[in-house]
């Protein structure tokens, strides 16, 4: 009999992950290893953050706390939404997972049935399908080019939608092209779900803080509130508050759906850990003065990256509206050599060869559904990204 079950022949390991781990096992053993793979801040999570964490661990919070949250982390997501976003909630529409992943796992768990769709416009953060298959779903995947700005049209996305349709999940600012939804092109996807009552939409709004050039972030339910009784509207302080150590996500919705996920978690890992609870309401309550001037490093360091990859020879590399990514497009490489004799037949010989003869650790197109293309962040040090930058430029000055 197999150890193991099949379901686990559904999925695959984050690749992501994977490339951040191979980049700190290279650098471990003395190889001059840039990594551009990992997808969060390189700055410190604010100092009246940590203090929080301390003083809740020097005031005796390191108990068990209730299973999806501490009230007082509650009434803040609900100041939050209140706040930023529009949207009211009371805490009994409040969940808090440990990070946004867990809290977008429990809501497949609590919701899905073998046969169920859901709708993961391309290209996608990576696990996105994998929890659906997960969770006995069938990921339904609607491509968005770079000719359409990787952004799902209507037209699409009526296409896209079956009786058997569960959830649209929704990601803008995007995870892994930065493109970000303005209010009138996201106004034209929910007119289309409006027309499908049975379709709930699942919102992944991490980078909604880490935004450019004037962009506006909305959501779904913001923008059209008639679809706010079944909308799961998630966030989370990993990304804005450089937080993604402390694992704290978060989400609101219906509260038969929010009773739903907290059965799951409390069979899973019961609660988030209690000392970042703490600290997350020092985020969310606290001063936000930082959030701003972190955005305009961010734009400086995409401005860096676009530049200097829209200079390399085959590379065309759009920009973003949002997040720390950006999605470039190696068409112009396909079906050439590197210098060490590797034919350049898709992006993950690219991503590979890039690694090998340069020490530039990207993440490659195929793992976020659409090729040929490859993921950057600029989550790090200006120099470091020049550098990075420059090695791509001589590799691919050095095709043939």
């Amino acid at each position: 009999m197999p150890l193991l079950s099949t379901t686990l022949s559904r999925i695959k390991p984050s690749p992501t992950i994977a490339v951040s781990n191979l980049a700190l096992e290279l650098k471990a053993a003395g190889q001059d290893v840039i990594g551009l793979g990992a997808g969060e801040p390189d700055f410190d999570t604010p100092e009246n953050i940590r203090a929080a964490g301390k003083h809740a661990i020097d005031a005796g919070h390191t108990r068990y706390t209730a299973v999806d949250g501490i009230p007082e982390l509650k009434a803040a997501i609900c100041d939050k939404f209140r706040r930023d976003n529009g949207l009211d909630y009371t805490v009994a529409q409040v969940t808090v997972g440990s990070g946004g992943k867990q809290v977008l796992f429990n809501a497949f768990l609590a919701t899905l049935n073998p046969g169920d769709e859901v709708i993961v416009p391309a290209p996608y953060w990576v696990s996105y399908p994998d929890m659906v298959l997960l969770a006995g779903g069938t990921p339904v995947f609607v491509t968005a080019s770079i000719d359409a700005g990787f952004k799902m049209t209507p037209d699409a996305l009526e296409a896209a939608i079956t009786p058997r349709t569960r959830w649209l999940i929704f990601n803008s600012p995007s995870n892994p092209t930065g493109a970000g939804y303005n209010r009138d092109e996201l106004a034209a996807l929910t007119k289309v779900l409006l027309r499908h009552p049975h379709v709930w939409v699942l919102t992944d709004d991490m980078y909604e803080h880490i935004a450019f050039d004037g962009f506006t972030f909305c959501t779904p339910a913001e923008v059209e509130p008639r679809l706010y009784d079944r909308t799961l509207t998630m966030n989370g302080v990993s990304k804005a508050y450089a937080m993604t150590g402390w694992r704290i996500g978060y989400a609101a919705g219906p509260q038969e759906l929010i009773a739903g996920m907290r059965k799951v978690q409390s069979q899973t890992t019961s609660n988030p850990c209690s000392i970042s609870q703490w600290a997350a309401v020092e985020a969310l309550t606290g001063t936000q003065d930082f959030l701003a001037p972190n955005a305009r490093l961010f734009q400086r360091r995409r401005d860096l990256v676009v530049s200097m990859l829209n200079d390399a020879e085959g590379i065309t590399c759009p920009v973003p509206q949002g997040a720390f990514y950006v999605y470039p497009s190696l068409a112009g490489c396909i079906g050439k050599t590197s210098p060490n004799g590797t034919l350049i037949t898709d992006d993950e010989s690219f991503a590979t060869a890039l690694l090998e003869e340069t020490g530039v650790a990207v993440v490659f197109g195929a793992a976020f559904g659409l090729s040929p293309h490859f993921r950057v962040s600029y989550a790090v040090a200006d120099e470091v990204l020049k550098d990075a930058c420059a090695r791509i430029q001589r590799f691919c000055a050095a095709l043939s």
